[in-house]
């Protein structure tokens, strides 16, 4: 830390005997001049093009057109922009105002007159077009981009069997437009976009409902943008980590998904989401812990086989990270409650086993994320075969040499399991899997219990934006738990949920039967 610190107090150095602000945004008249100033500016960077041409029918109209080869559409550059100027007959009035250039010449969507240098630097790295006329101190900012992007596809890491097969991209622009295609039926829909990063710059755009969200939890989440002071912003990570609560907790406070339809779901019920130019990912808030176990496919299907998903989902969670340490409870601890015949089950499957119970799990645990890891780096058909075929053969031959019990397999395979149906948990579920079997092997069933308190107490503290991240588990209000861990038919939740403190609770008025 304080390496970064006199890191920072050395470019602030080095900045300071730079020209200032005002120096630096002076642009010349003359086209050359610009052009030598912004050569040496962009030096040694062989894409950025400059290309000079003239009026044929006025020789005295020059100009001078600036823009980044590869991230341009070269198409709008001939056509809208050079043969436009080149071709029109100009009146006979000396050095013609940029103004006309603008207004009646140029063919562009989208054209913006400056002499800022920041904005032209950040408008010619996002793909535009900046030209520079003969005679005047100003230039046009003319809308160009062209770069090639991934196509709309569906999510890897959120499959929809019944939903829509559309994922978010690397452009915002196109995330912007599928994100407001969902939401072309509201007009409180709202767009506001931010620049983050010192050194590169990122757009991002803060999306909302105007009628349904917290004002509190919009400027909260504008506070915390504006503290970022990161040289680059490349993932949402970088701002996760930023701007989370609790920042130390395994669990997240702040949502992400790669889904347009799960992202306008969050926004009607009143939650913020966060975009940024580059990443395919979205962040949602406030972000509570019922959450981690809902699906959009749970909106798509009958609800009574969605609650049924949800309720297996929790169940999974809790056997996931409570068997292994039960396990080693009962046959460290507390033998007698086993049934004798199970008792003696297990003991004649560890007899020659060198390491006590606690190893093994650990062996095996650990053996199970390197196969795991291992499955996720390789190529696809691949890593489905090294992680199925790997645990076959590394599980068998650690029993048959005695490294490891059977029962311990068959503890260690189900739990590896039921872990992977809440993929979004996993880190958790690690820690947490380890923690109760580090106390369940000291103090048995009362190491487990006293893991599951401290579980709850940290999970009860944890807020998200103001929001108790445990809602709604503290209300007894039934309208707070029809989309929690049960799913009630869409005619029944009339309102939207009051943990977000959203503005307009009603969802759809009350049916009469």
């Amino acid at each position: 830390m304080n390496n970064l610190y006199k890191h920072s107090r050395k470019n602030k150095a080095n900045l300071a005997n730079q020209p200032s602000d005002s120096a630096k945004n002076a642009l010349s008249s003359s086209i050359e001049q610009n052009e030598a100033f912004f050569r040496q500016l962009l030096k040694n960077d062989d894409m950025v093009v400059y290309r000079h041409f003239e009026n044929q029918n006025d020789a005295t109209v020059k100009c001078c057109a600036i823009f980044v080869d590869g991230m341009i559409n070269q198409e709008i550059i001939n056509e809208n922009i050079i043969g436009p100027v080149t071709r029109t007959l100009l009146p006979k009035m000396g050095l013609l105002p940029l103004e006309v250039l603008q207004t009646q010449v140029i063919m562009a969507h989208n054209i913006q007159k400056t002499a800022d240098l920041d904005k032209i630097i950040e408008a010619l790295n996002s793909g535009n077009t900046i030209l520079f006329l003969d005679g005047t101190a100003e230039a046009l900012i003319i809308s160009s981009q062209g770069w090639k992007s991934r196509a709309i596809t569906e999510p890897e890491t959120e499959k929809s069997q019944r939903g829509p097969k559309e994922g978010f991209t690397e452009s915002l622009m196109v995330n912007l437009s599928l994100l407001r295609r969902k939401l072309n039926a509201s007009h409180q829909t709202k767009f506001k976009f931010k620049v983050l990063g010192s050194r590169v710059h990122t757009k991002a755009c803060i999306c909302y409902l105007e009628e349904l969200v917290n004002p509190a939890i919009l400027a909260e989440l504008e506070s915390r943008l504006e503290k970022v002071q990161l040289d680059a912003i490349l993932g949402t990570n970088y701002v996760v980590e930023f701007i989370k609560d609790a920042p130390f907790s395994p669990f997240k406070t702040i949502g992400n998904t790669e889904r347009p339809d799960v992202v306008a779901g969050k926004l009607l019920e009143g939650r913020i989401a966060l975009l940024l130019d580059g990443s395919p990912v979205a962040l949602t808030l406030p972000y509570i812990f019922i959450e981690y176990f809902q699906s959009n496919d749970d909106y798509f299907i009958n609800f009574f086989y969605a609650t049924i998903s949800r309720l297996i989902r929790i169940a999974s969670f809790i056997f996931t990270i409570s068997v292994p340490a039960i396990y080693l409870a009962l046959t460290n601890f507390h033998p007698e409650i086993l049934p004798t015949p199970l008792l003696l089950s297990i003991s004649s499957a560890r007899q020659g086993i060198a390491f006590p119970t606690i190893i093994e799990l650990l062996l095996l645990g650990f053996a199970f994320e390197i196969i795991r890891e291992a499955g996720n780096r390789m190529p696809t058909t691949i890593g489905q075969a090294l992680s199925i075929v790997g645990a076959l053969i590394l599980g068998q031959a650690a029993v048959e040499a005695r490294i490891v019990s059977a029962p311990m397999v068959i503890v260690t395979g189900l739990t590896a399991v039921t872990g992977l149906m809440i993929p979004s948990l996993g880190g958790v579920i690690i820690i947490l899997r380890f923690v109760f079997a580090i106390l369940a092997t000291f103090i048995g069933f009362y190491g487990y219990i006293f893991g599951v308190i401290g579980l709850l107490i940290h999970l009860f503290e944890i807020r998200s934006f103001g929001v108790p991240y445990m809602t709604p588990l503290n209300t007894l209000n039934l309208q707070e738990i029809k989309d929690t861990a049960v799913r009630a038919p869409w005619w029944y939740m009339e309102k939207r949920p009051r943990f977000i403190g959203v503005m307009n609770r009603i969802r759809q008025s009350p049916k009469k039967f």
